[in-house]
């Protein structure tokens, strides 16, 4: 068989690449290892832990608010097999979808590993351990990433697990601890802290959440820490010992000398990242370069050192976000149509979907200040937001940086709730080169959580009005 271009991987990345390379009339083929379509997102990621999320929230909100709103119900039971259900229902309505958009657009379908034989030759080994090749004139790389192992300590998904496991456990534990204050292990953590579990996160780090805004993360730990989280920073695992269907976890300073603690857990979360996925791809065999980390080299127009073989997502460089992911699917495929597919970096959007969320989009103040950019700041708190005072979700509070020279927005960064959806505002006027006085003089309908935004846009120019 002979295509146009064959994508390996059917994350967002791949499936989206795929659908847009077939709208623009190119013979189109995936390949894809696990037998549903939707890569780690869809399966084991995104779509199952915002599933618990959501569940998790709604019932410490009826344990620990209800009665607050004059709602008066019976102490909530949890029915932990139905909530997994309900996620595992998510998953297959959400993997279904793929797949009828790859019927729907006349996408070929293998499923196996599939391997670079060489330019134009793709390899598909299917589970049975049967073989077949075929050919193309373009192939995209979209393989996704694994989840970044720990040296020293060995995940069983049992007692010491990986995201993964972390959402498929069989019961609350009385003891969680977390290995990693990123993005997966503070959501992860959230979801088992409202349904009962001690939570324990060591971070390496002397903050949690690298690479946000500072002033962001130091106000979350805070608002963790009134949830119940315990936190561990500057220190780093050495050890777990398992037995007894529990583990010990020693844990030491990061630096220095320190007495070491040993904490008890009856579930360890791993996630201290994750790293591209290249297991067999014959990337060395086919002469395809990664850099010293694994990912694959790829030029600003998404190409490999060699002609025709193409990589996006998670597998190169950049933020390992399944929509920084899908815009380079759709940019490869259209740069393969001979079009000018383009992806703007300075305007992707990162949420964390804990109680309340995380958004940020653009720069930090101390990314501003390392590139000696002059930039003026207006802050917002939602504890002055009418819409979030009547609702009871005043934590937190929208940065909005602008440069100092032409006002033009930099970077915007919300603490509270929905702010993953408030973002997207941000991004829309930021794609479009705004400046903080063009976001302060657009209508904002009242009363929403937004209107917190016109009002930080306002306080760059030191002129707030409900402050």
């Amino acid at each position: 068989m002979s295509y146009d271009l064959v994508v390996i991987g059917t994350g967002p990345g791949g499936y989206v690449c795929a659908i847009r390379a077939a709208q623009l009339g190119l013979k189109t083929a995936v390949v894809e290892k696990r037998a549903t379509h939707g890569g780690t997102c869809l399966n084991v990621g995104c779509i199952p832990s915002k599933a618990l999320l959501h569940a998790s929230e709604l019932f410490a909100e009826a344990r620990d608010h209800f009665s607050d709103l004059g709602i008066e119900v019976p102490a909530p039971k949890l029915d932990l097999a139905k909530m997994m259900a309900f996620k595992d229902e998510g998953v297959s309505g959400n993997v279904k979808g793929v797949e009828f958009l790859l019927k729907k657009n006349k996408i070929d379908t293998f499923h196996g590993r599939g391997c670079i034989k060489a330019p134009g030759q793709v390899e598909i080994t299917a589970e049975d351990g049967s073989n077949q090749l075929i050919e193309t004139k373009n192939i995209v790389i979209a393989t996704g990433s694994e989840v970044a192992p720990l040296r020293g300590i060995e995940i069983d998904e049992k007692v010491v697990v990986s995201s993964t496991g972390a959402l498929e456990l069989a019961s609350v534990p009385k003891r969680l601890v977390v290995v990693g204050a990123g993005v997966i292990g503070l959501e992860l953590g959230s979801v088992w802290r409202r349904l009962g579990a001690e939570v324990t996160v060591v971070e390496f780090l002397d903050r949690i959440l690298p690479g946000m805004d500072d002033e962001v993360a130091k106000q979350f730990q805070r608002i963790l820490g009134k949830q119940g989280f315990a936190f561990r920073l500057a220190s780093k695992v050495t050890k777990v010992e398992t037995s007894g269907g529990g583990a010990k976890v020693t844990v030491e300073p990061a630096q220095g000398e320190g007495t070491p603690e040993v904490l008890d857990a009856d579930i360890v979360l791993v996630a201290t990242g994750r790293v591209p996925y290249t297991e067999g791809l014959g990337l060395e065999h086919a002469g395809v370069r990664t850099d010293p980390k694994g990912r694959v080299e790829v030029d600003a127009h998404f190409s490999t050192n060699v002609t025709g073989i193409y990589a996006i997502g998670d597998v190169i460089a950049g933020p390992m976000l399944a929509h920084k992911a899908e815009d380079e699917g759709m940019a490869v495929a259209e740069i393969i149509a001979g079009k000018a597919g383009h992806v703007n970096y300075d305007v992707i959007p990162s949420v964390v979907y804990t109680f309340p969320e995380i958004a940020s989009v653009g720069k930090t103040e101390a990314e501003l200040k390392a590139a000696g950019i002059g930039y003026n700041v207006g802050k917002f708190p939602f504890t002055a937001n009418g819409r979030a005072k009547v609702n009871r979700t005043t934590d937190g509070f929208v940065k909005i940086l602008a440069d100092a020279g032409t006002d033009r927005v930099l970077g915007v960064h919300i603490l509270g709730a929905d702010a993953g959806t408030m973002i997207a505002e941000a991004a829309v006027a930021m794609e479009f080169g705004a400046s903080s006085e063009d976001i302060a003089r657009t209508c904002h309908a009242h009363p929403t959580l937004n209107e917190a935004v016109k009002e930080a846009a306002l306080a760059v120019d030191k002129r707030p009005i409900h402050m």
